[in-house]
């Protein structure tokens, strides 16, 4: 591999550097999305439970002890409760727009990798195809041996940065299937506390 790697030239370096890029980003995803993983359902069972038996504040707090979206998005609602529902509905929506950015940060420079390391390597086959005619003029002869250096330098490129892209897009495709279950959790279980709050509501006002 190392072989290979010294074959293919000077495009090489600039198609390993954006394959450490990648992988440098999509372990810093792998860590977010990881941090971010918490049992939705069990945690809106915990503050649900929480809500009924000690009241809003406490179920603050619960949130406050929480890591992952769903836990901040449940504080920036629950948080603003004495303001009424309407502000509490409200919050939420904000909270989960910035959770989702969140969430999807840093993803463009996978995209840029996937884009880029194969532009990279098919330019490092034009260049080896330039080689390998400049090697016919020069030599005035067609055989093999004369072309077989330039189009196997130009061949190396392409494969090398068709491999890093390949390899960015399986972790891309994982993330964003990550998240598109995570945003799921976050507006699943939003839907489920305010109708939640709705219920104490009425509640109250019954009791009145």
């Amino acid at each position: 591999m190392v072989q290979y790697f010294i074959d293919g030239g000077a495009f090489m370096w600039p198609i390993l550097v954006s394959l450490v890029f990648g992988l440098g980003f999509a372990l810093e995803r792998a860590y977010s999305l990881v941090v971010s993983s918490i049992d939705s359902q069990n945690f809106f069972k915990d503050i649900s439970d929480t809500i009924d038996d000690n009241g809003v504040e406490a179920a603050v707090e619960l949130c406050n002890d929480t890591r992952g979206p769903v836990a901040e998005i449940f504080h920036a609602g629950l948080s603003r409760t004495h303001r009424g529902l309407a502000e509490v509905e409200k919050a939420i929506q904000n909270a989960g727009s910035l959770e989702m950015a969140f969430l999807e940060k840093n993803m463009i420079w996978l995209n840029t990798v996937i884009t880029v390391a194969p532009m990279i390597g098919f330019t490092g086959t034009v260049v080896g195809m330039i080689d390998a005619f400049d090697a016919i003029k020069a030599a005035n002869d067609i055989s093999p041996a004369v072309v077989a250096g330039g189009i196997s330098k130009a061949l190396l490129t392409t494969a090398f940065g068709l491999i890093t892209a390949m390899i960015i897009q399986i972790f891309q495709n994982f993330f964003v299937s990550r998240i598109d279950r995570l945003i799921f959790d976050m507006e699943e279980n939003s839907m489920k506390l305010v109708d939640q709050l709705y219920e104490l509501d009425s509640r109250k006002k019954g009791k009145k």
